[in-house]
């Protein structure tokens, strides 16, 4: 049979005893310090990690915004060539054209709304939105609210809530007697709510 010495318990009682207790006390906060840090840098790479992707997400989201916002001229123009398109014309040929321009500008449209880019059309009496709206003129109105929508001179759209180009819009003056739309009451109410 072999006979069992006494082992210290751990060998950090070993070191602790051979130790005074002012540099056990240095050791244990040296050790918490060197946790502390650690922690820390563990937290900076955390965020860092976050923040990039955060970033890449954004960059694949926005990156057709360029391309978006330079395809609304071509949208501009084919809705200008659509107003004065002869959809009466008794010309085969040219109501076949309204046709097509019709249905071309149907299709561009469906690709905005699959690919995240809504329009921003404000309703006659919508109250004015700076984040939404460019104002372009201001004119009394007796139908319209003061700070309410009078006319849409260009849509605006927006990607991925993002506005690409604000909706250009004619403003109610100071002056203007009209009242505010349910609709813009509704959003005033809820703003104060």
């Amino acid at each position: 049979m072999t006979e069992m010495h006494d082992a210290p318990d751990s060998v950090e009682d070993d070191v602790i005893g051979a130790l005074d207790e002012a540099e056990v006390q240095a050791l244990r906060a040296e050790a918490a310090a060197l946790k502390e840090q650690a922690l820390r840098y563990a937290a900076e790479v955390e965020n860092t990690r976050r923040r990039a992707e955060r970033e890449v997400n954004d960059a694949r989201a926005y990156a057709i915004s360029k391309f978006a916002k330079d395809l609304l001229g071509v949208a501009d123009n084919l809705a200008r060539a659509l107003e004065h398109a002869p959809r009466d014309s008794e010309d085969q040929l040219t109501r076949n054209l309204a046709i097509g321009l019709e249905m071309t500008q149907k299709d561009l449209h469906t690709a905005f709304d699959r690919n995240g880019l809504k329009r921003i059309a404000p309703e006659t009496g919508e109250k004015f939105d700076p984040h939404h709206h460019q104002a372009v003129m201001e004119q009394s109105s007796p139908e319209v609210a003061p700070g309410g929508v009078i006319q849409v001179l260009q849509d605006g759209f927006a990607l991925f809530g993002r506005i690409v180009r604000p909706a250009m819009v004619v403003v109610a003056a100071r002056d203007s007697t009209g009242t505010l739309t349910h609709a813009a009451e509704a959003a005033i109410q809820s703003a104060g709510d």
